[in-house]
């Protein structure tokens, strides 16, 4: 038997598939982690960590994840792996095959070249196992490596251009990975205009009290019956949406439909369930309206205001992201007339509904839900010996321009909008009167797209046998600091739960932290609640693995 592993190296967590090369890398079984083994909420900490904690530290976490991911195949067939491809943005790329980052870390040729950083080629190229410092497999094992269109325009980024036909459109045409760093692009004419909004980990379930990745028995949709109660919509084992429960949403009262038990809720859950809650009254920015503050779900789960604050932070940053990209190519909000969302929240969220939040344009004609297409990538690149070839030709047919997000004004006037909206309760008059004031038209009125598709039926379409999941994920990161008194107000601030302090023989005490569950140098509250100012976030070491 010869094996191929396909590999999506995703922000908020890996997905995997092992295929069977002798049937046309037919698709036997899937995996994926629960979250990203290092520490932090998006690519900036990720960065970070790799600065901080070193090189080759971080590959050894990504490298010992994939190792344990793919092991979850069973071991035996390890041996048996023939072929190994990856998707995935250019820094994690970058990460997994141990190269260069501080090129995409910072912008300007001086600051890079004063750092004396070469730039690596990130171009399509195939290197090794070997090369990498993969786990498990054969040293001369071929890894397929999927080239970017610019240097933060990446294989993922190519993905959804790609599998999502928008090249052969010849309408204004988005298109948006709902994902952690949210990447989007417009196509304009042959040019694509891209860029990349620092939505957070809420659009992936994650800084959401329970919140989980869409995995099985994930609450992914709810929709307001004809009773007034709330029909919850479970990820079955095959990340088929099914409904389960009739809520009552205000006390929690339940009418059972399907013996099958949610165990936390995703990004989309979150993002229907604020859209269902705003035109229903129960929620009246920037609070809920019920007894509890809280949104009741099935089996216990709950949506709290903070949830929403969290969530409303990363739908208001895509809908700043998205008219920055309309406004600095002279577009106005009619102009985009077809909308593809990708990931696994751009598949399961009801798009109606994340129009009503801001996540795709207010005014659209057709709406294409894609699927995980970076997953499906790198399952073409087994597939096919030219796919490889053909990425890489199509990264060198696009004229791509970046659009830096950060520091942009346009960027930050409307974002500041939307946290006032969302955060403030700000009322929506009120927001279109300033943004009219800031020199932006006001947000025009919703007109639905008369065609609304799903082309798959699960953000990863095929599974084969099931999937399986990693979960802890990562490794624990340890620390003594001389001056600790053992408080634990280290701990109990910690909003992950991702920090314990140990008391070790010697009267010392031990800061012992999950790097899969820290929020890294974006959070950093266990320094901030240290009342004798001696935790240092950043002098934390890796030492041993979950």
């Amino acid at each position: 038997m010869a094996y191929g592993i396909a590999l999506d190296l995703g922000t908020s967590g890996f997905r995997s598939h092992l295929v069977d090369l002798d049937k046309g890398a037919k698709i036997i079984d899937t995996a994926i982690t629960v979250r990203h083994p290092l520490p932090g909420a998006n690519i900036m900490d990720h960065m970070h960590f790799w600065m901080t904690s070193g090189r080759a530290i971080t590959h050894n976490i990504i490298a010992q994840t994939v190792y344990d991911l793919i092991s979850l195949y069973g071991k035996e067939k390890l041996s048996e792996v023939k072929k190994i491809s990856v998707c995935g943005n250019p820094i994690q790329l970058s990460l997994f095959e141990d190269i260069e980052i501080r090129d995409l870390a910072f912008a300007g040729e001086n600051k890079i070249k004063n750092l004396g950083v070469t730039p690596p080629s990130r171009k399509a190229h195939i290197t090794t196992a070997g090369d990498i410092g993969l786990l498990g497999i054969n040293p001369e094992v071929e890894v397929l490596m999927p080239p970017a269109i610019r240097h933060e325009i990446g294989a993922d980024a190519l993905a959804m251009i790609i599998k999502s036909g928008m090249l052969d459109k010849k309408e204004v045409c988005m298109v948006t990975d709902y994902g952690t760093n949210a990447e989007m692009g417009l196509y304009l004419d042959g040019e694509l205009y891209s860029g990349s909004a620092a939505a957070g980990p809420a659009m992936e379930g994650q800084s959401i009290e329970q919140g989980v990745l869409a995995s099985p028995r994930a609450i992914s949709d709810v929709n307001i019956a004809d009773d007034g109660t709330w029909e919850n919509v479970v990820l079955d084992d095959h990340l088929i949406p099914v409904t389960t429960a009739k809520v009552d949403p205000v006390t929690g009262n339940t009418v059972r439909i399907l013996d099958y038990k949610a165990k936390g809720i995703t990004g989309t859950g979150t993002v229907s369930c604020i859209s269902e809650g705003l035109r229903s009254g129960v929620i009246a920015l920037p609070g809920i309206k019920t007894p509890d503050n809280k949104i009741h779900l099935v089996d216990g789960v709950t949506i709290s205001a903070n949830d929403v604050h969290e969530a409303g932070k990363a739908m208001g940053a895509i809908r700043a992201g998205h008219r920055t990209l309309m406004y600095e190519v002279g577009l106005s909000d009619a102009d985009v007339k077809t909308m593809y969302m990708a990931g696994a929240s751009g598949t399961y969220v009801d798009p109606v509904k994340a129009q009503y939040c801001g996540m795709i344009p207010r005014v659209l004609d057709e709406v294409y839900q894609l699927g995980n297409t970076s997953l499906m990538m790198a399952h073409d690149l087994l597939k096919s010996d030219g796919a490889l070839d053909m990425m890489q030709d199509v990264a060198n047919s696009i004229s791509a321009n970046h659009i830096m997000f950060a520091g942009n004004q346009k960027f930050e006037d409307m974002y500041v909008l939307e946290l006032a909206y969302w955060d403030e309760g700000m009322p929506y008059d009120m927001y279109n009167e300033l943004m009219v004031a800031s020199g932006f038209p006001p947000l025009p009125e919703i007109v639905h797209p008369k065609i609304c598709k799903r082309i798959v039926k699960s953000d990863i379409p095929e599974v084969g046998a099931g999937i399986h999941t990693l979960d802890p994920v990562g490794m624990i990161m340890t620390g003594i600091f001389d001056g600790c008194t053992g408080c634990r107000k280290c701990q109990r601030g910690c909003p992950e739960k991702a920090l314990t302090v140990t008391d070790t023989s010697d009267g010392a005490h031990m800061i012992n932290v999950r790097s899969d569950l820290c929020l890294g140098t974006a959070c950093k509250a266990c320094e901030f609640n240290c009342p004798e100012k001696v935790y240092s976030f950043t002098d934390l070491k890796v030492q041993y693995k979950l």
